[in-house]
């Protein structure tokens, strides 16, 4: 039992040192594949991804994430314990079922760990939402994310979706396109930014209306 116990103690501390180093190179150094990544590949769907720099992203794009996904970005330290309390309380009245992530939440799971799952990789995404919080900070949190997110099938980041739905880079996007692109951003597979329909249009014509609105009350204050 002894022995058991050792190697119990020995692959937890293994853990916690390599996903610490993993976090701490991934502070500089663009994650060159995800487990969503590798999941299309082996389905056949391919992976176009081209990273671009926040500072080369057109400031609009994430203003439509923060107004899209995460209104309080940059006042929370990973969790937003109001909007999860919110979404406890829509899904106890039925209907369909939301999530509370932030943008942190959804870069950690999407750079860390699988999609899907249970209490365990809940707990694993906590985890790393702290340390990405703690040593990647707002500005690199955002990068990564408008890099890594899922914008369409097989298609991945701001970047390879504007070039995918526009033709051209993120670097000059409208508000109405980066509305269009965060509202795709939950459910990427079943969402198109192109000729949108339905609530795409809907809630991304909602998103690009708010961009103003998150620059003006300084809720991109974290990115400038």
């Amino acid at each position: 039992m002894g022995r058991v116990i050792g190697w119990i103690i020995k692959l937890v501390l293994a853990f916690l040192i390599l996903s610490v180093l993993m976090v701490v190179v991934y502070r500089f150094v663009p994650p060159p594949i995800t487990w969503t990544m590798i999941g299309d590949m082996v389905g056949g769907h391919g992976v176009t991804k081209q990273w671009m720099p926040i500072s080369q992203i057109d400031p609009d794009m994430p203003r439509a994430a923060i107004a899209g996904e995460d209104a309080r970005f940059c006042s929370h330290h990973g969790f937003d314990w109001a909007g999860i309390a919110n979404a406890y309380r829509r899904n106890e009245q039925g209907g369909k079922i939301r999530g509370g992530s932030t943008i942190s939440q959804q870069t950690a799971k999407n750079v860390f760990l699988f999609q899907g799952g249970g209490y365990a990789r809940k707990a694993l995404e906590a985890y790393f939402t702290v340390l990405i919080e703690t040593i990647w900070g707002k500005r690199r949190i955002m990068e990564v994310y408008l890099n890594v997110a899922e914008t369409g099938i097989g298609t991945y980041g701001v970047n390879a979706g504007s070039l995918r739905y526009f033709g051209h880079d993120a670097s000059q996007m409208t508000p109405s396109e980066a509305g269009r692109i965060a509202a795709v951003l939950p459910l990427p597979k079943k969402r198109a930014a192109i000729a949108p329909h339905g609530f795409v249009r809907r809630h991304g014509n909602a998103i690009s209306r708010r961009v103003g609105v998150v620059r003006n009350d300084g809720l991109d204050a974290c990115l400038r």
